[in-house]
């Protein structure tokens, strides 16, 4: 699932050399939190939220796949 994020957002930026994912994993529910470049930002989020909601979107499809719950954070 990591990977699954930091390849999505790598290809979305201009400097894929500052994208991070950090994992945080719970019982039920694993919270991944990205970071990208602050220049990068409104790439990662997209026009009105629709790119954010995408990534969202396929995460929670491929968790569900998986028996997990998993929620995308995305940090400045």
């Amino acid at each position: 699932m990591k990977a699954l994020i930091e390849l999505m957002a790598k290809s979305l930026v201009d400097r894929p050399e500052e994208v991070g994912v950090a994992e945080i994993e719970g019982e039920r529910t694993t919270v991944y939190e990205l970071r990208v470049a602050t220049s990068d930002l409104g790439k990662i989020i997209g026009k009105q939220g629709r790119t954010a909601h995408a990534m969202r979107t396929i995460l929670s499809a491929s968790g569900t796949k998986l028996g997990k719950r998993c929620v995308l954070e995305i940090l400045e």
